[in-house]
């Protein structure tokens, strides 16, 4: 097998492709990856030896402006223009260079599947296995391609490489109207064993000065707008003006993440504003980037996901619900797939960003301490019957062994 992840970055792709390479049966697969650099991914896959090889290609560019020999930085986005079009040019380059490679190396050491993890990732397999022969399979877990992409994405997912196209949750299959034989729906999943009430200490109270009677309402993730960190905070601000007086005093509005360095604008900084502006920054902590992020959730009361986008399956939301969290979002996206509303968390269902709907569902939980356990209960049940990563893995290897022409699984 050769996985292929489009980002050494942390985030949603590169966590889902540990858990996946966890669990896939290492007797069976032969698992190597290929990754843009070394970076946060890297260390996670390399730190719990989860894939038997590991090669860095720097064909596989992560942004068209990035420089030739580091990761992209916000500074670059005020780079000159003739420098830019140099580096658009030299990573043109860079990735015809790379692909070729890639051909060679999948043609010398006779894979039988590619499994292409991410946006750039499909694209990059779809072609590979066009020059090789090789099948294909695709994990998507995006929901919006831009306008240029999407008659691309259209040409590549009808080739006769791409075997499978796994699609984390239904809305992400409306690219594929085109050839719905080739489509599954398989949800994303995760260690539910690593997120466990009972899996490690609490760090948050103890490292940012939170009481312990705090009720702690909390969000996290990349800090980008379409996240809905804006909403998050003015949903906090509605919150605090209907509570009752002593839950007003108690409550705490947690920020944990950062926006990251190849964003043109620091969001974060923007957050921080806002919560300014509004006058409710004593009641507002936010952490930077935290890693792990399960000491820090499991100090959360109440777990929050605005995303304000068609989000395909966040792993927030299974992360908060296997930390027996309830979780409160907007009814949009992937999110009611795994979300049961009355029973698992609390779906604003008024149109996104319905922020009253939001509000009013964190503070039916601050103020009903007995509902938000129960809720929190019922979604860590839900996470291991339905979005653990070891049946997970083996659908996977199904997938896998399928597209290779080997067979069921086992």
């Amino acid at each position: 097998m050769l996985f292929l992840n489009d980002t050494s970055r942390n985030g949603g792709p590169g966590r889902t492709l540990h858990a996946i390479l966890k669990f896939l049966d290492d007797k069976q697969f032969f698992r190597s990856v290929v990754l843009p650099r070394p970076g946060v991914v890297s260390e996670l896959l390399v730190g719990d030896r989860v894939l038997d090889t590991l090669t860095f290609e720097p064909g596989l560019i992560e942004n068209p402006f990035e420089p030739w020999q580091r990761p992209m930085v916000r500074d670059d986005f005020a780079a000159p223009g003739v420098l830019k079009a140099a580096r658009l040019s030299g990573n043109t380059l860079r990735a015809a260079f790379g692909m070729g490679r890639l051909a060679s190396r999948i043609r010398r050491e006779a894979y039988d599947v590619i499994f292409c993890n991410g946006t750039s990732a499909n694209f990059a397999g779809a072609a590979l296995g066009s020059i090789t022969g090789v099948p294909v399979v695709w994990h998507v877990f995006y929901s919006s391609l831009g306008a240029p992409l999407v008659p691309i994405h259209r040409s590549l997912s009808s080739r006769d490489a791409v075997r499978s196209i796994l699609c984390v949750s239904k809305p992400v299959s409306h690219f594929f109207e085109h050839c719905p034989e080739k489509v599954r729906i398989v949800h994303d999943a995760i260690d539910a064993s690593a997120y466990a009430p009972a899996s490690c200490k609490p760090q948050l109270r103890e490292r940012h000065g939170i009481p312990n009677d705090a009720i702690v309402v909390g969000t996290y993730g990349r800090i980008l707008p379409r996240k809905g960190f804006v909403e998050f905070l003015h949903a906090a601000s509605k919150t605090l003006e209907t509570l009752p007086k002593e839950t007003k005093r108690r409550i705490r509005f947690v920020v944990l993440g950062d926006t990251p360095e190849d964003v043109q604008v620091n969001h974060l900084d923007e957050c921080k504003a806002l919560a300014q502006s509004l006058r409710i920054a004593d009641k507002v902590t936010f952490t930077g980037y935290v890693s792990p992020i399960t000491p820090f959730l499991l100090d959360f009361e109440i777990a929050v996901v605005p995303s304000v986008y068609v989000d395909p399956l966040p792993r927030s939301v299974l992360e908060a619900m296997a930390a027996e969290k309830p979780v409160v979002a907007f009814d949009n996206g992937g999110i009611s797939e795994m979300i049961d509303h009355e029973r698992t968390g609390l779906l604003a269902q008024g149109s996104p960003p319905d922020i009253l709907g939001l509000s009013n569902a964190i503070a039916r939980y601050a103020t009903d301490p007995a509902l938000a356990k129960r809720h929190g209960q019922a979604g860590r049940r839900r996470v291991l019957e339905h979005f653990d990563a070891r049946p997970h893995a083996d659908r996977i290897a199904d997938e896998l062994r399928r597209a290779a022409g080997k067979g069921q699984y086992g």
